[in-house]
């Protein structure tokens, strides 16, 4: 089926054509690892395998995924430095070597990245490749030679940075982004690899060595550059190293348009030549409870503050994927809850499809379910509109009316929504002997004393004690049921 995405390069919807017949070469930007990823990150994680997954299921494409892994830039430098409170004690001892303690500490939360991504559902063997930054060191040094001998940068204290201003005689700088120029200095240096939008300047290739920071060899046009690269410069040389330029999709937060694609765009073609892609696909930002993710707000979450609080990383996977990755999404507990519901009611009807005993008579239109929810997957990834269509037909049908042969079709189709989103088991339920808690048998106890004394306050007390302890509570006429969430 034909794939339409949004491409903010044309900021249009477009119908993708790969450029090498029906292999996607897709690059997405990966962690910076300085530190467990925020639910704000996991969401552009999320939308890159969504994206590739449909690719691949949908419109039946075989998909090379790359995505970098940053381990070398100035948070992960400044993190891994001796006295840094990010510093675990698995980690090993620190040296007085800083590039040592660079790798050390960014392999811990390389690790980490990969533990939390898979138990949100990424399939690392999905990804052809996660290059370290600090394997690519003689592509970067380069890339920056190319660009200083084509006349778009130059050296400045040992630094290299690239000139826009002359780059813009040559070029447009702004094609992902409206950039007002007004305030624009030519001339004037950006060193820091973060910057704000407003901080219109010449941004740093390749960062001349600072003390007790790691730094390798360099010697550009006779001076003496040892350093180490900018964090732009990373992703433009790994991306032709190992996908070829250009390529098909590049994909990133929104919150990356600028500075970070709009320079990755401007120092590939002034080095190498050539566009790294054809298609831009960015998702929008997360917010919590409605406000942006903030630690002085008290609502920053890592995948593993909310794994803490007894919730599902399935059900964070869901809750995520039943948002348009265009739009704001907003994380809440609530929403959460809903995601869970929604999430086991599609398992349920799922488990009765296996049934033997209940099957009737009924035939089925399977194929045009297939294809009216893979035509909303197949619209710029609309996920929310494909959902719609599966909980309008469970919820109109029972497993029970249909023939087997349809019940057998859906399960092949449920097969194929399941390698989209990944949030189902599908197979024949298994009842599992779980032994509960004692504590939470006591609390269940105490909760029905108190529900029988008519203390309803104290009992929803108990209950809420119950759940956080990862379990729910049902009543029955004089007892009660408990459920693991």
């Amino acid at each position: 089926m034909k794939i339409s995405l949004y491409n903010s390069l044309s900021k249009k919807i477009e119908s993708f054509n790969p450029l090498l017949g029906n292999q996607v070469r897709m690059y997405s930007c990966g962690p910076t690892v300085y530190n467990y990823a925020h639910i704000g990150n996991m969401r552009a994680f999320l939308f890159a395998d969504l994206l590739q997954r449909v690719l691949r299921v949908v419109g039946n494409y075989s998909v090379r995924w790359v995505m970098n892994i940053t381990n070398i830039d100035d948070k992960t430098i400044k993190s891994s430095k001796i006295g840094s409170d990010l510093w675990k004690p698995e980690m090993g001892e620190q040296t007085d070597n800083p590039l040592q303690n660079l790798s050390k500490f960014t392999l811990f939360y390389e690790d980490a990245f990969i533990e939390d991504i898979t138990k949100l559902g990424i399939n690392p063997k999905h990804i052809e490749s996660l290059p370290r930054a600090t394997e690519f060191i003689p592509q970067m040094q380069d890339l920056t030679r190319r660009i200083v001998e084509n006349g778009y940068a130059y050296i400045s204290d040992g630094s290299v940075y690239f000139n826009v201003a002359e780059w813009r005689k040559k070029d447009v700088y702004g094609k992902l982004f409206k950039i007002d120029f007004e305030n624009f200095r030519p001339g004037v240096r950006m060193d820091a690899d973060q910057y704000q939008r407003e901080d219109i300047s010449d941004f740093v290739l390749w960062k001349v060595a600072k003390p007790n920071e790691p730094f390798w060899k360099f010697e550009l046009s006779g001076v003496k550059c040892d350093g180490r690269p900018g964090w732009h410069l990373e992703c433009s040389a790994m991306e032709r190293e190992l996908l070829g330029l250009p390529f098909d999709i590049h994909t990133g937060g929104i919150d990356l348009k600028f500075p970070h694609h709009e320079d990755e765009i401007a120092q590939s073609k002034a080095g190498y030549g050539n566009d790294p892609t054809t298609f831009w696909c960015h998702n929008e930002f997360l917010f919590v409870e409605g406000e942006k993710m903030s630690k002085s707000k008290n609502n920053f979450y890592t995948l593993r503050d909310l794994l803490d609080k007894n919730i599902d990383a399935l059900d964070i996977r869901f809750s995520m994927l039943s948002a348009h990755y265009g739009s704001v999404f907003n994380f809440t507990f609530n929403s959460i809850s809903s995601a869970r519901k929604a999430r086991m009611r599609i398992q349920e009807f799922i488990y009765s499809l296996f049934d033997d005993n209940k099957t009737g008579k009924r035939k089925y239109d399977v194929e045009k379910l297939r294809n009216d929810i893979f035509v909303e997957l197949a619209n710029d990834l609309h996920s929310p509109k494909a959902l719609a269509q599966l909980f309008a037909f469970i919820n109109t049908v029972s497993t029970g009316e249909l023939d087997l042969n349809s019940k057998t079709k859906l399960i092949v189709l449920f097969t194929e929504l399941n390698d989209i989103f990944s949030v189902w088991e599908i197979k024949p339920e298994t009842k599992e002997d779980i032994s509960l808690p004692e504590e939470v048998v006591i609390l269940a106890q105490k909760r029905l004393e108190a529900r029988l004394s008519k203390d309803f306050k104290l009992a929803d007390e108990f209950r809420q004690q119950i759940s956080s302890k990862g379990y729910s509570v049902k009543d029955t006429k004089d007892s009660f049921e408990l459920e693991k969430l």
